[in-house]
């Protein structure tokens, strides 16, 4: 017994000693970052579908105006526990602009550094930069919810325009402006058509055989709804005219006033929510690799 008593005490000991540190209770970086890129995405998802059911809404005449990406968080933030789901998007927002800083700085998709990867890192880059935008919005929200949002948000476009309009050579500012996002919008379309979207989830081939419909559908219909913007901007750089500059949401409501408009909304409606539904997917199935810089320690 009392050489038992001995090698329990070592026991005991040896084993308070192999106790995880404070650092241990947290998941490892790799399992966080994994863990705030499906976050994200998912959060990217929830934007999509329900701009999407709100643009449908429009289109059929259950409500009165379309909405873009901004507006659809001041609809968030008027429902009970508003505030909690400007939280919560506005973190998920973030965190899918971290997932987009690993992929355009961290290359995690490896897409290499010829002028093709750069290229797709630079689009990455600035889709992340958008994202930005989008997420100091929530934030702001929660500050304070105004009652003419999209107003105001058409007036701080115009206002902007007619600064950059005032500037030398401010109308063809405006137009290169106009045709990069005539350019992001084909690039959506393009990718639609080409992109591998099987190559980048972790599924099953059954599984991939029903989302991958929802990935093409969802960038071609993200790519159309650009196009309206890009029109009424170039334009408005075109006639030197400020008053011509629109939002995302408004350029939407030009489109739906002309013939068989509220038909091509509702189509638009439809894909925006098979792209934040394919975003739910790349939420759980999307291959996360993190950089190995970043894994060790």
């Amino acid at each position: 017994m009392s050489a038992a008593l001995p090698a329990f005490a070592d026991r005991l000991i040896d084993r308070f000693r192999k106790r995880r540190t404070w650092r241990d209770r947290f998941p490892r970086l790799n399992e966080a970052l994994e863990a705030s890129s499906r976050f994200g995405h998912a959060a990217n998802g929830f934007v999509y579908v329900s701009v999407g059911i709100l643009m449908l809404a429009s289109a059929i005449g259950m409500r009165g105006e379309a909405v873009d990406p901004h507006g659809v968080l001041y609809v968030l933030a008027q429902q009970p526990f508003g505030r909690l789901w400007l939280i919560l998007i506005g973190a998920g927002l973030w965190a899918f602009v971290g997932w987009r800083v690993l992929q355009a700085v961290f290359d995690i998709d490896h897409e290499g550094s010829d002028l093709k990867g750069w290229a797709v890192r630079a689009a990455q880059a600035t889709s992340g930069l958008a994202y930005a935008v989008l997420a100091s919005g929530v934030f702001e929200l929660l500050d304070e919810v105004r009652t003419n949002m999209g107003a105001e948000q058409l007036a701080e476009n115009q206002e902007k325009a007619a600064i950059l309009l005032g500037l030398p050579f401010g109308g063809a500012a405006l137009m290169v402006i106009g045709l990069i996002i005539a350019g992001v919008g084909i690039g959506n379309i393009v990718m639609g058509f080409v992109n591998d979207f099987a190559a980048t989830l972790v599924c099953s081939k059954a599984v991939c055989r029903w989302v991958l419909p929802l990935a093409r559908v969802g960038y071609v219909a993200r790519g159309l709804a650009y196009l309206p913007l890009a029109l009424f901007v170039t334009l408005a750089g075109y006639r030197a005219s400020s008053d011509r500059v629109e939002t995302f949401g408004t350029a939407l409501e030009a489109l739906e006033r002309q013939p068989g408009g509220a038909i091509m909304l509702g189509m638009t409606a439809v894909g925006l929510i098979a792209f934040g539904a394919y975003a739910f997917v790349e939420a759980r199935f999307r291959r996360i690799r993190v950089p190995k810089d970043l894994e060790a320690g």
